[in-house]
């Protein structure tokens, strides 16, 4: 999917960047080597390959260290609500912005 000079203008400007002369030309030409780059794994035949959650276990086994699934922290809500402004039912209340 090679991007065209129109393409790196819209991206800049919806990340409200300014591209002054060649620095839109030099955008362009790593925006499409990266996509180039993405194209090529794509192209990689990954099924039957189980995803790793470390780099790590590549090589060698590599133990999970979860801790126990329990509450640690007492329930503070209603002290965590106290300074808010209005409070409905254990939910903050907040101004309607949408009609």
């Amino acid at each position: 999917m090679a991007l065209s000079p129109q393409d790196v203008n819209r991206i800049a400007h919806l990340a409200r960047l300014e591209l002054l002369g060649p620095e839109g030309a030099a955008m362009l030409e790593q925006l499409n080597d990266f996509f180039s780059i993405v194209e090529q794994m794509r192209a990689v035949d990954t099924s039957g390959v189980e995803p790793l959650y470390t780099p790590v276990s590549a090589v060698r086994k590599v133990p999970l260290r979860l801790r126990d699934d329990r509450v640690t922290e007492t329930d503070q809500r209603t002290a965590n609500q106290r300074s808010a402004p209005a409070v409905q039912d254990g939910l903050f209340l907040v101004p309607r912005v949408l009609e």
